[in-house]
C-alpha cells in the first residue's frame, strides 16, 4: 500500500515514515499543503496521513480541496488540535478517522489496518481467498492451511491483489501501489515478484492476462 504522509515536523515526519516502512507500506512523506494537493492530482495513493497544522495550504483547506475534488482517498488526520470543535471541523470536512498527537505507532497502524478495511468494502479482519488467508495484522500469510513466508514487496503485492479479486491489475498500477519515488524499479520488478509468489503458494494461484496485468484467482 502506498500512503501519503504530510506533516511538517521534522521528528514526527521521520519517525512515522522510518516505522510505515517498516511496516511494509510505500510512504511518500511531504512537508506542506501545496505539495501534497500536487502529488494527490499526480500520482495515485492507496491513503494519506494529513497534519492540519501545514505551512502554506492549511490541512484543513487541502482536505476541503480533496474532497471538492471528488477523491475518496481514505485520509486519516494526526494533530495536536484536540477540542471537540476542531475534531468535529476535520470530520466535516471529509478526514476518515482523527488521531491526536502525541500517538503510539502501533496504534496508528492499526488505524491505517481499519481504514483499509472500510475502503476495500471489508467487514473482516482476515482476508481469505479461496486457498489463501491473510491476517493484515500480523502480517501472516496462509496457502491451504500452510504458513508462507514472504519478503516485504511480496507480501505487499500479494495483498494488493487479495483486495480486489479476479480483477486484472496493470503493472504500472501495482508499480505505483509499491513503491514510493525515492524507490528503483527495475523494469521486471513485478514479474520477479510474480514469479517468486507462484513459487511460494502456487503456480495457478496468480494468473497473467497478456498485455494487461494480473489477477489472483478466486
Amino acid at each position: 500500500m502506498r500512503i501519503l504522509l504530510v506533516e511538517d515536523d521534522p521528528m514526527i515526519g521521520e519517525s512515522v515514515s522510518d516505522w510505515l516502512q517498516g511496516e511494509g507500506y510505500a510512504v511518500d512523506w511531504l512537508q506542506d499543503g501545496d505539495s501534497a494537493l500536487l502529488a494527490l492530482k499526480t500520482t495515485g495513493f492507496a491513503m494519506a496521513i494529513l497534519d492540519l497544522g501545514l505551512p502554506g495550504m492549511d490541512g484543513l483547506d487541502l482536505l476541503k480541496e480533496i474532497r471538492r475534488l471528488k477523491n475518496d482517498l481514505p485520509v486519516l488526520v494526526t494533530t495536536a488540535r484536540d477540542t471537540l470543535d476542531d475534531k468535529i471541523k476535520g470530520l466535516d470536512s471529509g478526514a476518515d478517522d482523527y488521531l491526536i498527537k502525541p500517538f503510539d505507532l502501533e496504534e496508528l497502524s492499526a488505524r491505517i489496518r481499519a481504514l483499509s478495511r472500510r475502503a476495500s468494502g471489508r467487514a473482516e479482519p482476515v482476508i481469505t481467498r479461496g486457498k489463501l488467508q491473510i491476517r493484515p495484522a500480523t502480517r501472516e500469510v496462509f496457502y491451504d492451511g500452510r504458513p508462507v513466508i514472504l519478503s516485504a514487496k511480496e507480501y505487499a503485492l500479494l495483498e494488493a491483489l487479495a483486495e480486489r479479486p479476479g480483477v486484472v491489475q496493470p503493472r504500472s498500477k501495482l508499480e505505483e501501489n509499491l513503491y514510493n519515488w525515492d524507490s528503483t524499479v527495475g523494469s521486471n520488478a513485478i514479474e520477479v515478484h510474480i514469479h517468486h509468489l507462484r513459487k511460494k503458494l502456487s503456480e495457478d494461484a496468480i494468473k497473467t492476462v497478456r498485455g494487461v496485468g494480473y489477477l489472483l484467482e478466486t
